[in-house]
């Protein structure tokens, strides 16, 4: 792909942005970015990162909505990096994104996919549409209230407001702040423990808090139900079990 590389350490994904500067996003970008979380399906991968550097992704490409009012189109649809983050978040295994730089727009809608996001200690987030006269496509306004709560988050969609990694800590955007020179390599690390975890859990675990939340808790009940029986019949659950039993470490095996 031309915008998107995709490596494999055994099994862990490292999916990198690749389209310098800023990695500006473009429909083009976006449908690389689907294939590769598509491809990341795959079993064998048990937790996947997604990275950019020297920034995360610094937004859409601004001189794209340009050459649309240009053509005199009054609409333009983010549908496809829309799809590709939906795939990112619905994997049945962890994902992490490591930010550095910049992570503005759909940039940081795309780290928001991500169940977990690690921040580089000099690095900027940010919804800044409404500076342009738009507001987020591509999940912004949803993804964003859910992870630092709706208040906050319409402060940040209305005014643009950039914040740096230790307010996206403390508003809880981040998980762990880290040296520029270290993250990298700390989020694979990360990623490296989670794929030894029992993935088919965490798939059932993942299902059962995006599907149930912000429904009443009768609804969230059933959705909880059929998640659990899906790990109970897992292998990896088997496994635990006995090695609880033994008193020894549970050697999972994602399945």
């Amino acid at each position: 792909m031309e915008f998107v590389d995709v490596t494999r350490e055994e099994s862990v994904a490292l999916v990198t942005l690749n389209r310098p500067p800023v990695n500006a996003m473009t429909e083009d970008f976006a449908r690389e970015l689907k294939k590769a979380f598509s491809d990341c399906t795959d079993p064998a991968i048990r937790a996947v990162v997604v990275t950019g550097q020297p920034h995360f992704a610094a937004g859409a490409d601004i001189k794209g909505f340009q050459a649309t009012f240009d053509a005199g189109v009054e609409e333009r649809s983010a549908w496809t990096l829309q799809e590709a983050i939906g795939i990112l978040e619905s994997l049945e295994k962890p994902t992490i994104a490591a930010v550095h730089g910049y992570a503005l727009g759909g940039g940081l809608e795309l780290a928001m996919g991500a169940d977990f996001r690690f921040l580089a200690d000099d690095a900027r987030v940010g919804q800044p549409e409404i500076l342009l006269g738009l507001i987020p496509g591509a999940g912004g306004t949803q993804r964003l209230a859910r992870i630092v709560g709706y208040q906050r988050a319409k402060e940040m969609v209305l005014t643009g407001r950039q914040v740096d990694s230790e307010e996206a800590l403390q508003i809880g955007l981040a998980d762990q702040v880290l040296p520029s020179a270290e993250l990298l390599n700390a989020t694979l690390e990360a990623a490296r423990e989670w794929a030894t975890k029992a993935t088919r859990a965490i798939a059932a675990a993942k299902k059962a808090l995006n599907a149930g939340f912000g429904l009443p808790v009768s609804e969230g009940l059933f959705i909880e139900r059929d998640a659990f029986n899906e790990s109970f019949g897992s292998e990896d659950a088997r496994e635990g079990v006995a090695a609880f039993i033994a008193k020894r470490e549970a050697d999972f095996k994602g399945r």
